[in-house]
């Protein structure tokens, strides 16, 4: 089975512009421009069952079609890759070993969705990423696939790279599209939504760069091929997991969607050796654990869900038995805590609290009320202004639901029982 997003890459550099080429690169683009109406290419989208690859999983077609079509102005297309989330480096794998595939489905997404003039939203550290884009960027203009008149129609597109100085909260789509217009970075309250009034308040659509970087192949094979990866028939395409932790190799990986969790672990070589698989996040640091019994649970969307966690953005973190759940949830509140805009009550003072209480059971000073009180966060930090307090809450979340026995030991013995 050939899935679409690594099938360019080379083992230790980045696919050259006429290697793509050679192998099915812009073919998508073509068949789209010399045959195709961006009704046509939009609805091949929304066939084709493709999620977002970002973390929420929202169809990408449906997504699309909230654009209205009647709205005078400019309307914008933002490819999100400042990828701040700890166990999340997909995005910046991709678009080392093959910056092209995102450049086509960009501008694909474009044609579709009649923009013009798109934007790359990178963080700064991504330099080896940034410099792979500008140079295909410019190869791409190059060969009149970018640019004015794309293949010689009346089409125009271009594309902007951003290198932002980055922050978690840039992962909230208005607080990205505020970063761009070069304010503060705080999420927007919607309605309206950025289908609606959005950069410069117009139109706009924001995509991560796997979603984007699928586009070419749905293109150019049909949204019948792409459901067809799928091991599982409600799931649709494949799917990046990038996996670390105690695993023998951390790589980041390619499988079909409703790959088990164990297929996931073994295509990185399993548990290191010695080590026994206890829990694992599997979305990124904001979802919530799965354990031992989930190994043959389908790595999709609806049935990640349904076990109580999301498939998110894929980022695997695994932890064996001589980890502490406390340590590690700990560790994750604190990067929460510190990547708060500050812009809501719940969230600026919050996120602190809950580090607070865990760092006093971590080190032997909890007493019983602490569960109580973290419970209670569980249920208020819900009610943020944007999701990254209930982000966070996630694998605290899972921690007291499936762990509280860890917690309550960390209480009663008054230290850490894995030190």
């Amino acid at each position: 089975m050939t899935l679409p997003l690594f099938r360019h890459n080379r083992a230790n550099r980045v696919v050259t512009f006429d290697e793509y080429r050679e192998e099915g690169g812009f073919e998508g683009l073509k068949k789209a421009f010399t045959g195709m109406s961006p009704a046509e290419v939009q609805q091949t989208v929304i066939d084709s069952g493709l999620r977002g690859r970002g973390g929420a999983g929202f169809p990408t077609g449906r997504k699309w079609s909230f654009v209205p079509r009647d709205l005078p102005g400019p309307r914008w297309l933002i490819c999100n890759c400042d990828e701040m989330e700890p166990g999340t480096y997909k995005d910046r794998v991709l678009l080392e070993h093959n910056p092209y595939s995102l450049i086509e489905g960009m501008t694909l997404a474009c044609y579709a969705l009649g923009v013009r003039h798109a934007f790359i939203f990178i963080r700064k550290g991504y330099e080896k990423a940034a410099a792979n884009l500008a140079c295909g960027i410019d190869e791409a203009k190059q060969a009149g696939l970018l640019g004015e008149k794309i293949l010689g129609t009346e089409h125009s597109i271009e594309l902007d790279l951003h290198l932002s100085a980055g922050r978690y909260i840039c992962g909230e789509e208005t607080a990205l599209i505020n970063a761009l217009e070069g304010k503060r970075p705080n999420p927007r309250q919607k309605p309206p939504f950025p289908a609606v009034k959005g950069l410069w308040q117009g139109p706009t659509v924001v995509n991560n760069v796997e979603t984007l970087a699928n586009i070419p192949a749905i293109v150019a094979n049909g949204a019948a091929w792409f459901k067809g990866l799928a091991l599982n028939p409600e799931g649709a395409g494949s799917k990046l997991f990038c996996v670390s932790g105690s695993v023998k190799n951390r790589a980041c990986v390619e499988l079909p969607i409703g790959s088990t969790l164990e297929a996931v672990l073994d295509a990185c070589g399993g548990m290191r050796e010695g080590r026994k698989f206890k829990a694992c996040i599997p979305g990124g640091a904001s979802t919530q654990f799965l354990k031992p019994e989930h190994m043959k649970l389908p790595m999709d969307y609806d049935t990640v869900a349904k076990a109580g966690s999301r498939l998110g953005s894929g980022g695997v973190i695994v932890f064996d038995e001589s980890h502490c759940l406390i340590e590690a949830t700990l560790n994750l509140i604190t990067f929460f805590a510190r990547e708060s805009c500050g812009w809501c009550t719940p969230c600026r003072e919050g996120l602190p609290f809950v580090r607070e209480i865990l760092t006093r059971i971590e080190n032997g000073r909890g007493v019983e009320d602490d569960i109580a009180i973290l419970r209670e966060h569980v249920k208020y930090l819900n009610y943020s202004f944007c999701a990254l307090a209930p982000g966070a809450m996630a694998p605290l979340e899972g921690l007291l639901r499936d762990f509280e026995d860890e917690v309550r030991e960390h209480i009663v013995k008054k230290k850490c029982p894995l030190k």
